[in-house]
């Protein structure tokens, strides 16, 4: 269980992975998000996550940069994931966006690369240019995003290596129970992207009424439950105060009985696209 904001999970591969880190999604390029990513290495986050489609990489390199500095720490202290977009889905076109990700980024490799989404036809050629490239020494590990059971299983069927991360939609509202058993059973680590739901759960009465026990916020309260299920959490934000609040959830622990309360509140709701229907 995590400590502090710097601990990590091991992947299956040995590579260790911090369970807290910065979002970026729909943070457009600019001053706004350099400076949360800049700040957010500066007050600790060691975990940064970005996506080719987010359209920001080059933003996030620059921010990374002024981190590092800021921070006085090598960039081996950093963990930086990014992902391939679905008409980049091919054994060639996989690897060539795997560099163009590099170059915008202004990075020599990734921590953690995914397939974005389980685009049928495409993703295990997708995989194949992600074993290539993993096997090659040129990523710490590679895994995939929005992936379903039997995705996986697809997958795995002629996968050499298995996928270290699954990252998923999850908060209270969708809790994926099944799939994440079915991760934990095969030694995938369980990521949580949207963990507070685009803020739709920050005015909840029972994370309310949790939270105020904790002299917690609901985010911080939501925050830690990830952690305590044993999810890695990416919550955005690009307010300073926000991006250190987020983090300050280390000091307490919530009971058995308020992590059952928090599960009971599962819908099976999606705020994003369901990975069985989507048409991008």
């Amino acid at each position: 269980m995590a400590n502090n904001l710097q601990d990590t999970t091991t992947l299956h591969n040995g590579v260790s992975m911090p369970w807290f880190g910065l979002g970026v999604f729909k943070v457009e390029e600019g001053p706004e998000l350099e400076n949360a990513v800049k700040v957010a290495i500066k007050h600790g986050y060691r975990s940064i996550d970005t996506a080719a489609i987010y359209g920001n990489e080059e933003g996030v390199g620059r921010g990374i940069r002024q981190g590092l500095e800021e921070a006085g720490i090598g960039r081996e202290e950093l963990f930086v994931t990014s992902k391939v977009w679905n008409a980049d889905l091919g054994y060639e076109s996989t690897l060539a966006a795997y560099e163009t990700s590099l170059k915008k980024l202004d990075l020599d490799y990734l921590d953690l690369y995914l397939i974005h989404w389980p685009k049928e036809g495409k993703f295990k050629e997708a995989w194949r240019a992600l074993e290539t490239i993993y096997k090659e020494g040129r990523v710490k590990a590679i895994g995939v995003s929005n992936f379903q059971i039997h995705h996986l299983e697809e997958l795995m069927v002629d996968a050499e290596i298995k996928p270290m991360v699954n990252q998923v939609e999850y908060h209270p509202r969708l809790t994926q129970k099944e799939l994440q058993q079915y991760c934990i059973q095969q030694g995938i680590q369980f990521e949580a992207w949207s963990p507070l739901m685009q803020g739709q759960l920050l005015d909840n009465p029972e994370l309310k009424e949790i939270a105020d026990k904790y002299n917690k916020s609901i985010a911080q309260v939501i925050l830690r439950w990830d952690l305590q299920n044993g999810v890695i959490t990416i919550p955005k934000s690009t307010k300073e105060h926000r991006i250190v609040e987020n983090a300050n959830i280390f000091d307490f622990e919530l009971t058995g009985e308020d992590m059952k309360q928090i599960d009971s509140l599962n819908q099976n709701h999606r705020v994003g696209p369901d990975p069985d229907n989507f048409d991008f």
